[in-house]
């Protein structure tokens, strides 16, 4: 909670168009790299927070299904901003993860 909060002070600091859930969990990150916090010590809220990630998705498919008479001629540019979008979080993803898993090889 208190990155969270961190985040939120941040983004209401900084003029920066960054939303503040993005500073937060940089600031987690880099508090994990200092060994300002453990694993261990986030490792239960995380799991469950996993474990509950699908449930999050409910309520923006539930406004999209509502909205769909505004939206549904946009269909095909959305569609296509969603794969396009979704293939570059992957391969950024991928490619951060195989940085940290090599960097995490050295040490």
């Amino acid at each position: 909670m208190a990155f969270a909060f961190a985040g939120e002070l941040l983004h209401h600091f900084i003029p920066l168009p960054i939303p503040a859930s993005i500073y937060g969990i940089v600031l987690l990150y880099i508090a994990l790299e200092l060994k300002l916090v453990k694993v261990k010590d986030i490792k239960e809220t995380s799991s469950f927070l996993i474990s509950i990630m699908p449930i999050m998705f409910l309520p923006p498919a539930v406004g999209i299904v509502q909205s769909w008479s505004l939206i549904k001629g946009l269909w095909l540019p959305c569609a296509v901003v969603i794969v396009v979008s979704t293939v570059v979080v992957m391969a950024v993803s991928g490619r951060v993860t195989q940085r940290l898993v090599r960097k995490g090889g050295r040490k």
